[in-house]
């Protein structure tokens, strides 16, 4: 079992799959397996040989594939606001600390052996290339009352009351934020696939160009220079 596990919304699941050796595999398995051959391609079918099991038991997870790749997005903005925790702990200077914040988005993502189930960084690739796919539905509406993006939601609410506490006259906080969320996601996909979109490069090491674009972007809008 891992060390540690999240709090998960529970229209996200049918059974917590974090509670059971199966249910870890699940997650463990479907996070390798849609990395490698997409949303679309990824199936429970296949899901199930992977993990020596049956697509019934799979089912008595997850009601369909839709619902497994929203909660491992759930899952990874819950990691993100821990590793924020982590991360702005020692600051109190709340400059200080948005820079750590900015830093957690932008760097590269790794493996977490506090949750030695999930491949964060193979999770993360996932969250770049399918993260629109939760969210441009029919059932947007219906999924939002259930709660079903309240990972996302804690990460933009912590982040916009911090850019409210350096700069209480701030317009559009949750817009800044939000914006700043899926451009740490695009902005790295355009860099590898799109590179005319972007002034950043796939060149080894794109997060230090994306932490300086998520600097100089946010603190002009924070901190505007005085006239």
């Amino acid at each position: 079992m891992a060390a540690l596990a999240f709090k998960l919304n529970e229209h996200l699941y049918l059974r917590d799959p974090q509670s059971t050796p199966l249910g870890q595999r699940i997650i463990s398995k479907g996070v390798e397996m849609i990395d490698r051959l997409g949303f679309e391609q990824f199936t429970f079918k296949k899901l199930a040989e992977e993990v020596d099991s049956t697509e019934a038991s799979i089912y008595r997870y997850f009601e369909n594939k839709q619902r497994l790749l929203q909660y491992l997005v759930a899952w990874y903005w819950s990691w993100i606001d821990y590793r924020l925790d982590l991360f702005t702990m020692g600051h109190t200077d709340p400059v200080e600390k948005l820079r750590a914040c900015l830093r957690v988005l932008a760097e590269e993502k790794r493996f977490d052996p506090s949750f030695e189930f999930v491949n964060e960084e193979a999770l993360h690739r996932i969250v770049v290339g399918e993260l629109d796919k939760t969210y441009l539905t029919k059932s947007v509406d219906e999924d939002n009352k259930e709660g079903v993006f309240g990972g996302f939601k804690l990460v933009c609410r912590r982040l916009s009351d911090l850019l409210r506490e350096i700069n209480p006259q701030i317009e559009y906080p949750r817009a800044l934020v939000s914006t700043l969320l899926l451009a740490s996601k695009q902005q790295l996909f355009f860099a590898q696939h799109l590179p005319s979109l972007t002034e950043i490069q796939d060149d080894g090491n794109p997060h230090d160009g994306l932490y300086r674009f998520f600097e100089q972007t946010v603190f002009r809008i924070v901190q505007p220079a005085k006239s």
